[in-house]
């Protein structure tokens, strides 16, 4: 009887096995968290942020502080309402400096816009739900605890972090346990916490 077919097909389940054990080893010990993809651009202007525009130049020099309204807008002295999210700080200035030549406001003027404060949104199931002061080194974790932390009820194993349309699910406690698992936020990202079903 020949035993070389036996074989044959031993070896190929043999080696099926190692590989089924191989993919199993690997799915077991990536069980991470998700990278979540940089923003397009983290120096263009979004709403929620905080300017500070300065006129210079001029008999009345003066700074103003203005936020970016849900549209995207800001409003100021004279101009009305102007488009400022999509925008850089610097084109936002050249714009304003524009509108006040053309509408011969201003025979000439030098105008700077400064980014004052940015913001992330924490919702949900935390016990101050609502916007966090961005910061360059803020992540998920350090933005729930200044939202005061999850509530009693929070699903901590599945915070959603939304940027810019995609959606990440988090487990905030790999995040907390192990700091290359608790992803850097920036602004304009929103996080929600939804309420456990246990």
């Amino acid at each position: 009887m020949n035993r070389r077919p036996q074989r044959f097909l031993s070896a190929i389940w043999a080696f099926a096995l190692v590989a089924l054990i191989s993919v199993g080893c690997q799915s077991a010990g990536g069980g991470g968290n998700p990278t979540p993809a940089a923003p397009r651009s983290a120096s263009t202007l979004r709403a929620g942020d905080t300017l500070q525009i300065s006129l210079q130049g001029i008999p009345d020099p003066s700074a103003n502080d203005v936020q970016i309204d849900d549209e995207g807008i800001v409003s100021l002295p004279f101009l009305g309402r102007l488009t400022a999210a999509g925008l850089t700080p610097s084109e936002l200035a050249t714009n304003i400096r524009q509108r006040y030549i053309e509408q011969k406001i201003y025979r000439n003027v030098d105008v700077s816009v400064y980014v004052t404060d940015r913001y992330i949104y924490v919702g949900g199931e935390v016990a101050i739900p609502g916007r966090v002061v961005w910061t360059p080194d803020l992540t998920l974790s350090k933005a729930v605890q200044a939202a005061g932390g999850f509530s009693l009820y929070a699903r901590e194993g599945a915070v959603k972090l939304t940027r810019e349309q995609a959606v990440y699910v988090i487990d905030a406690d790999v995040a907390l346990n192990n700091p290359s698992q608790d992803p850097k936020l920036f602004p304009g990202d929103s996080i929600m916490i939804e309420r456990s079903p246990f």
